[in-house]
């Protein structure tokens, strides 16, 4: 029988955060300060779609990336 841990090391732009278990991209976003429609996310190299970063939950090892997006030509 495995126990069950209350929570998961994530990376985040290189830096290692512990997050409760359930935590949603959305969540973490707020956590480190930043409204999550104002950045670009990707999860193990995955683009996550601001309509999902509610209900997409991390888990632990995963790497995220947010960045502010560039607009311009």
């Amino acid at each position: 029988m495995s126990a069950v841990l209350p929570f998961a090391h994530v990376s985040v732009n290189g830096e290692t955060h512990a997050v409760q278990d359930g935590t949603s991209v959305a969540e973490l976003l707020r956590r480190l300060g930043h409204e999550p429609e104002s950045v670009a996310v990707a999860v193990n190299g995955d683009f996550v779609a601001r309509a999902h970063r509610g209900t997409h939950v991390l888990r632990h090892g995963d790497r995220v990336a947010c960045f502010k997006a560039i607009v311009g030509g």
